[in-house]
């Protein structure tokens, strides 16, 4: 992976973060532990955003769709009954 160089100042409770989590063996370095930080911050905001879209989806998709997906639903959880998920 190719790095950039980054120089900034940050609070110090954040510097005591990133020196734990380097301490604690979570990250190599204070430079692993920033881009271990940002991508769980990437990965959260990603989901939140899926969660509004798919959100947005169901409101706003119409009666005569919601009533073909619940009775989708309703073959499938009985169809889903029907099989023994034990058996090879």
């Amino acid at each position: 992976m190719q790095r950039k160089k980054l120089s900034t100042t940050i609070g110090a409770g954040n510097y005591g973060y990133l020196h734990a989590m380097v301490k604690r063996g979570r990250a190599e370095s204070v430079g692993e532990a920033v881009d271990k930080t940002v991508e769980l911050a990437r990965r959260l905001e990603n989901r939140a955003t899926f969660e509004r879209q798919t959100a947005a989806f169901f409101k706003g998709r119409s009666s005569k769709v919601a009533a073909e997906e619940t009775d989708l639903e309703d073959v499938l959880s009985a169809a889903s009954q029907e099989m023994d998920f034990d058996r090879p």
